[in-house]
This record gives C-alpha cells, sequence and structure tokens, in this order.
C-alpha cells in the first residue's frame, strides 16, 4: 500500500492525540501518527516525572529528535553526556546509542522520528492511559516490542550513575 497517497494535511490542536502509558515510563501524547505523515515521521509528547531513564538503546533505522518543552533532560549519545534544558534539542542519528533521564522536577519533549517506521515498537510498549495516568515500568516488555516490531534495540542499561 502506498501511504503518501494516504496521508492528508492536517491539524491537531493541544490536548488533542491519542494519550498512552508507555512501558519505558512517561505518557505519550500521539500528535502525529505514520500512517497520517505517509510514513515520513512520527511525532510525540513524553511527559515524564523526575528520576525516569531509559535503558542504551539504538534506533536501527530512524534518527532521533528530542526538543526539551519544560524542565531538563541528561542526555547520553554515544558515551558523551550533556544536560539538555527547555528550548534545547538532542539529535541521536540512526545507529547510534543513546539514553536520556529526566532530571528533577520531570520533564516534557516533543520526540520526532524520521522516517515514521518505529511506531509499532511504540504501540506494542504502551497501554491507552487508564485514569490515573500511570503504570509500571516493564524494560522487558519494551524490549520485547522492539524484539517483535523492530524499530528498537536495547543494548545495555541506562548509563547514568
Amino acid at each position: 500500500m502506498d501511504t503518501k497517497k494516504h496521508a492528508k494535511s492536517f491539524i491537531r490542536q493541544h490536548g488533542e492525540g491519542e494519550q498512552r502509558w508507555f512501558y519505558g515510563g512517561g505518557i505519550h501524547t500521539w500528535l502525529a501518527k505514520s500512517e497520517e505523515t505517509g510514513g515520513a515521521f512520527l511525532i510525540n509528547r513524553d511527559t515524564m516525572a523526575g528520576g525516569k531513564v531509559t535503558p542504551l538503546h539504538i534506533h536501527p533505522d530512524t534518527d532521533e529528535t528530542l526538543y526539551v518543552l519544560s524542565g531538563e533532560i541528561l542526555m547520553n549519545i554515544d558515551g558523551a553526556e550533556q544536560r539538555v534544558g527547555a528550548g534545547g534539542i538532542a539529535v541521536a542519528l540512526r545507529g547510534v546509542p543513546h539514553a536520556f533521564k529526566a532530571q528533577e522536577g520531570g520533564a516534557s519533549i516533543l520526540c520526532f522520528q524520521t522516517p515514521g517506521n518505529a511506531q509499532d515498537f511504540y504501540m506494542g510498549a504502551s497501554v491507552p492511559l487508564d485514569a490515573d495516568g500511570t503504570g509500571v515500568v516493564d524494560f522487558d516488555r519494551v524490549r520485547e516490542s522492539g524484539r517483535l516490531n523492530g524499530g528498537i534495540v536495547i543494548v545495555g542499561p541506562p548509563p547514568f550513575g
């Protein structure tokens, strides 16, 4: 199927977009899905409590850009760590090991992935948001979704001390 043919321009207002509890921690609000962009990209907002951390991972076929909306993250890209505050971006190109940690007080980021080929991973590693907006962090489920759906490879534990 030619996904480009089915893509349409759209507007999504603040507060709109499917919300899901991600098993790596945090609430994803889906602002642009692969089927809406003809597979060109994905965009989700990730709202995280302080201390939320990702394992060291790569996206084999996807470039990932994180734009910090509020708070601060500690970003590890290929072994180098740097703090990124509101208004800053971090770019992890496909195949480059990276991880991040939400700093005290939490953080909210926009996650852009190009192309939009990792959506099945995120859907397999999340569930629709329930009434209280919380869940259990389960990196094994995240790893299994990557194994089944592609999009991510966990290459190590969180690299933060």
